[in-house]
């Protein structure tokens, strides 16, 4: 298998500010690499910035500060890039969509479907590069038999990040490179530790990035206040048994916060937003055996043409569940599982892998029982 570090000589990285990216960069320096540096700006001046918990943007102006000072250590060039109009675009705008809908987006999973790595791609071909970089945990390499590049899951079981990047084209993956994706989290600390990076304690943020908080509903009423309007619960009788004061505050699975009392836990198994209403049920209201999953890429395939096995994972922290995949007319996909999963959430990525080896991926469009 051709990897992707054999592919390009100047090469530009993504640099997020944090400890993997500002890593990766060092490794691909210390390789002969010609390195450019650029921080994503997707927020603006700092003030308006989503603090994490080491009180910066993970993907503003404050980041690009300490990615920064990461090239200037390693002496490399470095720029800033506005990318503030298409994140808005792809992403947040995108985010407030699917909740309009009733649905659960992955703000991540669009980010990298449309801004961190086309653009990206085009900005890197611009200053002369031939590929890119990023700090993810996932492995990419040429497949001779197959004719594919295909992606892999990254070396550290709990940091890998494939799920997420599952939408790459082959044309992205050819000339995208992972430099961090066979390492540990430890040895990427004990890495930058060694090349005396500024960011090597740098603490992560789990938020998402564009959210104060990871209050998503507080989020929404800033942006689409009209959205919440108050509506009935119901049980899954369709008997009413409480109010809501707004469907976009509910997710599927979601137990607490209900406002509702019963002799048994109740749990979110529906959002109606067309009749604005909110459905309750036991925990065992939340399982089911199939699901279609559309707007899918293919990555170690160049399509599904009959039936076949995968482990597919319906959450970043779901255990991947074993399950047959049918291809359905209009290019979806019917997932059959040998044991029904819990709380599959319409606009949730579902990703079917064979091994460590991303087949492909898609949006959840609905269950069935």
């Amino acid at each position: 298998m051709i990897e992707p570090a054999e592919r390009s000589k100047t090469i530009v990285v993504a640099m997020s500010g944090g400890v993997d990216s500002s890593v990766a960069a060092a490794l691909l320096k210390n390789e002969g690499r010609k390195v450019i540096g650029i921080t994503m700006d997707f927020f603006g001046p700092a003030e308006d910035a989503h603090p994490t918990d080491a009180g910066r943007s993970c993907c503003g102006r404050p980041a690009g500060q300490d990615a920064g000072r990461v090239a200037a250590k390693l002496g490399i060039p470095f720029f800033l890039a506005d990318f503030r109009l298409t994140f808005e675009q792809a992403v947040i705008e995108d985010f407030i969509l699917e909740y309009r809908r009733g649905r659960t987006p992955n703000p991540c999973v669009q980010c990298n479907r449309f801004v961190k790595f086309g653009p990206l791609l085009q900005r890197a071909e611009r200053l002369g590069a031939e590929g890119i970089a990023t700090g993810h945990y996932a492995r990419v390499g040429y497949d001779a038999p197959s004719g594919r590049w295909l992606l892999r899951k990254g070396l550290d079981p709990d940091k890998d990040q494939s799920y997420f990047l599952y939408p790459l084209s082959q044309a992205i993956l050819s000339r995208t490179s992972f430099p961090v994706g066979e390492l540990r989290k430890a040895e990427v600390r004990a890495l930058a530790e060694k090349f005396d990076l500024p960011t090597a304690h740098r603490p992560e943020s789990q938020e998402i990035c564009f959210v104060p908080d990871d209050d998503y509903a507080a989020f929404l009423r800033t942006r689409i206040p009209e959205a919440f309007r108050p509506g009935p619960i119901v049980d899954v009788w369709g008997r009413v048994i409480g109010r809501h004061a707004g469907v976009l505050n509910f997710t599927i699975g979601q137990r607490k916060g209900l406002g509702v009392s019963a002799a048994h836990p109740l749990y979110v198994v529906a959002i109606d937003t067309a009749a604005n209403k909110v459905v309750v049920g036991r925990s065992e209201d939340l399982y089911r055996k199939r699901l279609v999953v559309g707007d899918v890429n293919w990555v170690a395939l160049e399509g599904l043409k009959g039936m076949t096995e995968a482990a597919v994972k319906i959450r970043y922290r779901a255990a991947e569940a074993r399950a047959v995949l049918h291809p359905q007319e209009g290019g979806t996909v019917l997932v059959e599982f040998d044991r029904a999963q819990r709380a599959a959430a319409p606009g949730q990525a579902a990703v079917f892998f064979r091994e460590d080896i991303v087949l492909g991926g898609g949006t959840i469009e609905h269950s069935l029982d």
